[in-house]
């Protein structure tokens, strides 16, 4: 994320190509791209990896893991316990890392499966409260820590990022502080380039015990 700050600051007030910016940030140009169309990064892609083995015992071993749901707590199945049961009684030749892993993922997810039913049973129904963002009603203002060469020597200083909760549009502006002038002065550079005034929330506690809020 301050990586992303940095590179759509530098961007901004230097008006540096993308070649330039991979060149001072040591990053590919595809991730300068990135960060300047957007100020968060993409998540993250995991590779989905298949073991057809596993495959072939996923509902032994989530049979194992629901007869735990009833059973006391020292009597569980470890992940161990399983592998040697598939292993002794089933000959499934499988790995233990994978029995391992597996029994680490499922495990929580049966057990919360396992209380929706008996919430729903009992008559409580499980929801969220969706979040709404009106456009230019809401703010997430914060400080974060930021190194740069000045005169040839490391410094460390401060990024403010004021992003609009609605569109995620961000303004950054790097200050020596991040004391209360630097604070509010980032707020007068951010509405005017945003051309407006939006509620701000601080983003973090520190702001309320200053007296920023």
């Amino acid at each position: 994320m301050e990586l992303y700050a940095a590179i759509r600051f530098d961007r901004a007030r230097h008006q540096m190509s993308i070649r330039a910016l991979a060149e001072k940030y040591s990053v590919h140009r595809r991730t300068v791209r990135e960060a300047v169309a957007s100020p968060v990064p993409p998540p993250r892609r995991v590779p989905v990896r298949s073991t057809v083995v596993l495959d072939s015992v996923r509902g032994l071993i989530d049979g194992m893991l629901a007869e735990d749901l009833a059973a006391p707590r020292k009597q569980r199945h470890t992940a161990r316990r399983i592998h040697e049961r598939l292993r002794v009684e089933h000959d499934a030749e499988v790995s233990y890392s994978y029995v391992a892993k597996y029994v680490h993922r499922r495990r929580p997810q049966l057990a919360a499966q396992a209380a929706a039913r008996e919430s729903a049973r009992s008559g409580v129904v499980a929801g969220f409260v969706p979040q709404h963002h009106p456009p230019g009603a809401e703010a997430e203002v914060d400080f974060a820590d930021l190194w740069v060469r000045l005169d040839g020597v490391m410094t460390k200083c401060f990024l403010f990022t004021l992003r609009l909760s609605h569109s995620g549009r961000a303004v950054h502006r790097v200050f020596a502080s991040q004391g209360q002038e630097a604070f509010l002065e980032g707020h007068v550079a951010a509405f005017e380039v945003l051309g407006g005034y939006a509620g701000v929330e601080p983003a973090f506690s520190e702001s309320r015990r200053r007296g920023w809020a």
